[in-house]
């Protein structure tokens, strides 16, 4: 969105103490992090528009010690030192998303994505750290880039269920690298209906970890009736389970359907969930005890899918305050949606014109960090404790007399929330009082044409000064 570079200099803070074999690789790492993170938009030229900046680059990630985990090292350290000083739940949100390089025809051992063989690319699984409540982002626990291969005709389902780079083995795997504290908050998994795997929930229990996943199948479940336990459908159970109270929710623009708030009346109840007849995955013959809550649209407009969300935790849910707490919990999973979006539409990680992999893998790391606090930053702005605080805290001020004077044809101090929506209406936000919050793709139309006009103006100075 802008160039934020935090006081305390961001590329020191998550790349600084990095072992790269010599300190000037390591200086000339987070030399590009803070000069990405004032440009963002655009191909890695974009970003390092000086000749000897962008060569820098290319020669570092050439170096055998500058991989993938190496350069995402220091942030994961800085995000477990975030977590553990936190005074309340933390939670953990993991998801997948696709990095389309189907282009560079290169890089050969890239996996399948899409539908079909013809894309290749990247399984690029976040496990994004935020803080439950107020929703402030602690940074990136965890980032899987995972291959995914195409399986031989006739494959067995104990061959297919054996193979070491399963996909399903990336929910597990994403937690295994993020191990909750021993001390300190509750860390609670957070996932949709892609993690509704036996062998992922019978993990999170022996480890003795907190889950919220959205259920996808409807499995088989012993449930208590009135004549004791019986059998039945986690689905049906669900929806029939009496309304422990209402209230409205927030449902976000998705593709076609329009943001709108919906009455939902919500539930919750006991379950033992009986492992799958025919063996998905590596797990165990015994039941699981876990929680259902339902979440159901009352009334939802003519036309509309109706919001039903059917949540599996391991968290006791004994009371309605408790049932809306873990979908509350769930609500904050959108936020690793506009991580992704941050990676693609911000950073444009899918843009890098790498012709070898081990190359490209520290650029996405880099990108990922860069997308993470472009995330951190443009919460900051929307966030009421922040949004006050002048904005020359955050952005140079050059930049915020230029859009003063564009926006009110004067000098003017701006705080935060002032700047950030000035630059979305350089982007074509309207900025009307029931407009939603500008989308990442208004907001970097909005700044590279804030980064033009402070280069004219920067130009003019110099030239009339000269």
């Amino acid at each position: 969105m802008d160039a934020l570079i935090p006081r305390m200099g961001f590329g020191e803070m998550n790349f600084g103490t990095i072992q790269l074999g010599d300190r000037r690789r390591t200086r000339r790492l987070v030399q590009a992090a803070d000069r990405i993170l004032q440009h963002p938009c655009g191909t890695l030229p974009d970003k390092l528009n000086h000749p000897a900046e962008l060569k820098g680059l290319y020669r570092l990630v050439d170096q055998d010690r500058v991989t993938h985990a190496a350069v995402l090292s220091q942030h994961r350290d800085v995000v477990r030192k975030r977590i553990a000083a936190c005074s309340g739940d933390v939670l953990t949100l993991h998801d997948t998303t696709e990095l389309d390089y189907t282009g560079k025809t290169t890089l050969a051992d890239l996996g399948f994505i899409g539908k079909g063989h013809r894309q290749r690319g990247y399984l690029c699984h976040n496990s994004l750290a935020v803080v439950a409540g107020t929703r402030e982002v602690l940074g990136l626990a965890s980032q899987i880039l995972h291959h995914r291969s195409a399986s031989p005709e006739n494959e067995t389902r104990a061959a297919r269920r054996g193979k070491p780079d399963r996909e399903s083995r990336l929910w597990r795997q994403g937690c295994e690298a993020c191990p909750a504290p021993t001390t300190g908050p509750r860390v609670i998994d957070i996932a949709d209906r892609g993690a509704d795997l036996f062998e992922f929930l019978e993990f999170e229990e022996a480890q003795r970890r907190h889950y919220v996943v959205r259920s996808r199948h409807d499995r088989g479940c012993e449930v208590q009736g009135p004549q004791g336990p019986q059998s039945a459908r986690l689905h049906d159970f669900a929806r029939a389970l009496p309304a422990w109270g209402g209230y409205e929710v927030d449902v976000p623009t998705r593709e076609q359907r329009p943001a709108r708030m919906a009455k939902v009346r919500i539930a919750a109840g006991q379950v033992r969930l009986a492992p799958p007849r025919l063996r998905r995955g590596e797990h165990g013959d015994e039941p699981l005890t876990a929680w259902v809550v339902y979440v159901g649209e009352i009334d939802p407009p003519k036309g509309a899918e109706p919001v039903e969300w059917i949540l599996l935790t391991n968290v006791p849910v004994e009371n309605l305050a408790e049932a809306q707490e873990r979908v509350g919990w769930y609500a904050h999973r959108w936020i690793i949606e506009e991580l992704h979006k941050a990676q693609k539409t911000g950073c444009g990680i899918e843009l890098p014109q790498f012709t070898k992999q081990e190359r490209l893998e520290p650029v996405i790391a880099l990108l990922s960090v860069v997308a993470v606090e472009l995330l951190r930053l443009r919460n900051a702005a929307r966030s009421p404790e922040t949004q006050t605080r002048p904005a020359t805290e955050y952005v140079p001020k050059r930049h915020v007399e230029v859009v003063s004077a564009w926006r009110d044809g004067a000098l003017r101090d701006l705080t935060v929330h002032e700047f950030y929506f000035a630059v979305a209406r350089l982007g074509g936000h309207q900025n009307r009082k029931h407009d939603h919050p500008p989308g990442w793709l208004v907001l970097w139309r909005g700044w590279a044409k804030l980064e033009s006009m402070v280069i004219g103006a920067t130009a003019l100075e110099q030239a009339r000064c000269g």
